[in-house]
């Protein structure tokens, strides 16, 4: 029985190692440059966010403070893209955070975290689509809807009330031009992007001519019933924070670049550099269409499927021309972002295809430029069929918690990775002795000696009393157990400010004292953790602030997650529960890490640790696992 329950733990830890020449070895084309993984970026992410969702989250959630719900979730997103970054130079594979979890958690948080992503993209795709759906329909005086009310209604709880036949055939088609090649759809991406931008800008700038102060501090007597107390929070603290959980949503897809691992032509650069270059110029756009559009009309005017294109229409008729240009701005950017919406699913499903942990009908590519059909087509008819089944806000409830998960552990990863013992680095010669007191090192151009340590519990390790400058085993699982605890207390910390927020803006001594002395703590073992030896592996670009700017990260992340509805937890629920069912019932028996690990309770001699068929290497023992490692 101890036996099973080993090799059942064992398989749910199983990583996949990073290889050196993991940007020599892909079945995909490589044909991306910076140039067109920026575009992605933004194309994916500057979409139904700049036009709709500042406008609907000012409507009912935030008001004038939108603004500051856009900087507060762009934090969030600029962190978890610097983190992304890292993983992009350091592991050059399609999959983005699925593959990042893979090489530092293991499989099972692997499976959990790509099951996310693909419910990430399909409702981000679907979410598009009915946007995309809704704002044609507005400007053509609702004739979509009342067509498809009278010949597709729909009688089921929950879901729209007509199926929305518009939106499926338009992601399908999408599916189709992304079946045609990635080269020729990044090139429409980069040219509709570019027209994008152009339409937003002028939005900023001739927006500012009408900008009136006082629309941010509109007075309670002139405020409507049911659109708050007026001013520029006129739904408090809450409000804004319940924003800027729904704002990150306008940031969800510049995750798409990190998915292009394998398409890249120089992904330890490019892909660093286009996330960094992609971000400046969302939250640009953001900030300046969110400031523009409260300050040119009250807050509770913008509750429509096309805000901002109501917002020109209202002003001088001179101002009327500026209506086409957002439109036609507007239409450029929700093709953009659903094609870019669409573009990672497809990778998701062809690298957890590859490793075997789902169908290996999605792994299979057709032709010269090797795309793969399969999956793409089945991630439109997929996102299609959710787009004409449920409406935008049905979509929007699920989009951010299995993004924010995949930050969150996309930044604990980080951590992992930089404090864990670099066994790779063949200049490394570690040497331990039980009783040594002096430590020698010897910095010489042909290999580094690490320090010769004496053994040391875990309050020696922990505070580092000896001044470990190379990262061992030991530092390695000390540095492991600070960061669990560390995490343990931003979830606490975070509960505290999401659940007593009232309690706390009261000035409760009680609460005040809970969060003082958690945060206490917390700042105790980040000093911990920062006295930790790290990995010396050299990377073209490194998380800044470490391990500071992670750990931040997912305080954000959690904090958010907090300020998710119910309803939302509750289908989250309902989907992991589909997930972890697939992933015992066939992932994990299907998996090239089941097929390549091998139980071996004691390590044979080098006569029998020969691999199968004709090979003759010796296959590598771990004495502490009893495993046999093969790299799939």
């Amino acid at each position: 029985m101890s036996m099973v329950l080993r090799k059942f733990f064992q398989a749910l830890i199983r990583r996949k190692p990073i290889e050196e020449d993991a940007d020599q070895k892909t079945r995909l084309v490589r044909c991306l440059n910076t140039f067109d993984l920026t575009a992605l970026g933004i194309g994916s992410t500057l979409g139904l966010g700049v036009y709709v969702l500042a406008g609907h989250v000012a409507y009912k959630q935030a008001g004038p403070s939108v603004i500051l719900s856009f900087v507060i979730a762009a934090i969030a997103s600029v962190f978890a893209g610097l983190c992304y970054a890292e993983f992009g130079a350091r592991v050059p594979k399609a999959g983005s955070a699925y593959v990042y979890s893979y090489t530092t958690v293991g499989e099972f948080m692997a499976f959990i975290i790509g099951w996310n992503l693909i419910l990430e993209y399909v409702i981000g795709t679907a979410s598009v689509a009915r946007g995309y759906s809704g704002y044609v329909d507005t400007l053509i005086d609702d004739r979509i809807a009342n067509y498809f009310n009278s010949t597709m209604p729909l009688d089921i709880p929950g879901a729209s009330t007509f199926f929305d036949m518009f939106a499926f055939g338009l992601t399908v088609l999408v599916a189709v031009i992304l079946a045609f090649g990635v080269k020729e759809s990044t090139g429409f991406t980069a040219v509709f992007t570019v027209v994008n931008l152009y339409a937003v800008f002028y939005c900023i700038i001739a927006g500012s001519f009408r900008a009136d102060f006082d629309n941010w501090f509109i007075p309670k007597e002139k405020v409507p019933p049911g659109f708050g107390n007026g001013g520029f929070f006129p739904y408090g603290f809450k409000g804004m924070m319940s924003g800027a959980a729904t704002c990150f949503y306008g940031f969800v897809g510049f995750d798409a670049i990190a998915s292009t691992g394998e398409e890249s032509k120089n992904p330890q650069k490019s892909i660093p550099m286009s996330i960094s270059i992609s971000l400046l110029f969302i939250l640009m756009a953001y900030l300046g269409v969110a400031g523009v559009s409260t300050l040119m009309a009250p807050y509770w005017t913008q509750g429509s499927n096309a805000p901002l294109t109501d917002i020109f229409s209202s002003g001088p008729s001179f101002w009327i021309g500026s209506k086409y240009i957002i439109t036609f701005g507007a239409i450029t950017s929700l093709t953009t972002a659903l094609l870019g919406s669409l573009f990672p699913l497809p990778r998701v499903l062809f690298a957890m295809s590859s490793d075997g942990l789902l169908p290996p009908c999605f792994k299979s590519t057709v032709g010269a430029k090797k795309t793969p059909v399969f999956s793409t087509l089945f991630s439109g008819i997929f996102s299609g069929i959710m787009a004409a089944l449920f409406s935008t806000d049905e979509l929007t409830d699920m989009m951010s918690i299995g993004t924010l998960l995949a930050y969150t552990l996309v930044a604990i990863s980080v951590l992992i990775l930089r404090y864990r013992e670099d066994p790779d680095d063949s200049k490394v010669i570690n040497y331990e002795h039980d009783q040594m007191e002096d430590q020698i090192y010897d910095y010489s151009e042909h290999e580094i000696i690490v320090p010769i340590l004496e053994e040391q519990n875990f309050l020696q390790l922990a505070f580092n009393t000896k001044g470990n400058q190379i990262a061992t085993e030991s530092t390695a699982r000390t540095s492991n157990i600070l960061i669990g605890i560390i995490v343990l207390l931003c979830l606490a910390i975070d509960g505290c400010l999401a659940l007593f927020l009232d309690e706390l803006l009261r000035r409760d001594t009680l609460i005040i004292s809970i969060i003082s002395v958690l945060i206490f703590f917390l700042v105790f073992l980040i000093i911990l953790l920062y006295r930790q030896p790290m990995a010396k592996t050299k990377l073209s670009f490194k998380v800044p602030w470490l391990p500071l700017l992670p750990i931040v990260s997912a305080i954000f992340n959690f904090y958010l997650m907090y300020n998710l509805s119910k309803r939302t937890w509750y289908r989250f629920l309902v989907w992991m529960t589909v997930g972890l069912s697939t992933y015992f019932l066939y992932s994990i028996w299907n998996s090239t890490g089941y097929s390549t690990t091998r139980d071996i309770s004691n390590c044979p001699s080098e006569s029998s640790d020969k691999g199968s068929g004709d090979s003759n290497e010796t296959l590598p023992c771990d004495s502490k696992t009893g495993t046999i490692e093969v790299s799939p």
